[in-house]
């Protein structure tokens, strides 16, 4: 199962959901295990000992979660093993840790109370957002997200991009002489990106490029090509090949964005209900807000005591 980075803490990506059906055996078939013991028991599957103390497939998952991004990308053998190591030299470490009486210092306990906090409010939130990002809210936000969406005109064009206007006329000349566009642009555009590929830069919206660009393109019919457009990047030479309205994204090009806005929203509801049924004291200020609120109507700081 996917998981999420909560809160202010910061958030990954949508939630996988498992979907589990039981298994029907024959009464002539040896019993089989549900998933749930199934899953158990891969995860209790003893990989490693340190000193006698077991290393379980749970215990790779975790250190994994903790890694996160830190984790190197490799093959799913080479990361077991990597995993199996880090948390042998993990446990190593904490037993030397102990021994030289690093729990001992003052701030341990506090340090320690702090990371069962948040390890809390990482599995609290978690189980929010599996109950919040469901396939039915993801179709759901989408469809009305795309009710509310009105389509967008865009081109798809060429150009040469070139340093004066001589060579723009120049460049102009040579098109209406019969010379093909996509040839002209590979030897006398001075566009890195779209040079090589004949100066096409694809579909695009107005706001995509610069004003005196835009508008040239746009009022173009397609197979037309332009006069010199003067720009900020040099003079630029334009042909529009098609125009259409913006094709709206499919579900499935944005669920994950669906997903990771359903979870964060999740996320920033609940922990904005807690703090509203909370009795916070904010001793650092002086009118007594919570945090992310505004002093009450009137409110004015405490004034020192006259002598």
């Amino acid at each position: 199962m996917k998981r999420f980075r909560p809160h202010a803490l910061v958030l990954l990506t949508g939630a996988a959901f498992l979907a589990g059906a039981a298994a029907t055996a024959q009464t002539s078939a040896p019993a089989q295990p549900a998933p749930a013991q199934s899953q158990a028991a891969d995860e209790a599957k003893v990989l490693a000992r340190v000193d006698g103390e077991p290393i379980t497939a749970l215990d790779l998952e975790i250190a994994a979660q903790d890694l996160g991004d830190r984790l190197p990308a490799m093959a799913d053998a080479q990361r077991q093993d990597y995993l199996i190591g880090y948390v042998i030299d993990l446990r190593l470490g904490a037993k030397a840790a102990r021994a030289a009486k690093v729990d001992a210092a003052p701030d341990f306990e506090r340090r320690l109370a702090y990371y069962r906090d948040k390890v809390l409010l990482d599995e609290y939130l978690q189980r929010q957002v599996e109950q919040a990002v469901t396939p039915e809210a993801a179709k759901a936000l989408y469809d009305e997200t795309m009710k509310n969406l009105k389509p967008e005109d865009e081109v798809r064009a060429r150009h040469i991009l070139v340093e004066n206007e001589e060579d723009a006329k120049k460049v102009v000349a040579r098109i209406e002489a019969g010379e093909d566009f996509a040839k002209v642009a590979g030897e006398m555009s001075k566009d890195p990106g779209s040079a090589k590929e004949g100066g096409d830069l694809g579909y695009f919206t107005k706001d995509r490029m610069v004003k005196e660009f835009a508008e040239a393109a746009f009022a173009l019919a397609p197979g037309k090509v332009s006069a010199p457009v003067k720009s900020q990047f040099g003079w630029h030479v334009i042909k529009v090949e098609d125009k259409r309205e913006k094709p709206l994204p499919t579900f499935d090009e944005v669920k994950e964005q669906v997903e990771a806005y359903l979870a964060r929203k999740a996320q920033q509801d609940l922990i904005l209900a807690l703090r509203k049924d909370a009795k916070i004291e904010r001793l650092d200020k002086a009118d007594g807000a919570k945090p992310g609120e505004k002093p009450a109507e009137g409110a004015t700081p405490a004034e020192p005591k006259k002598n």
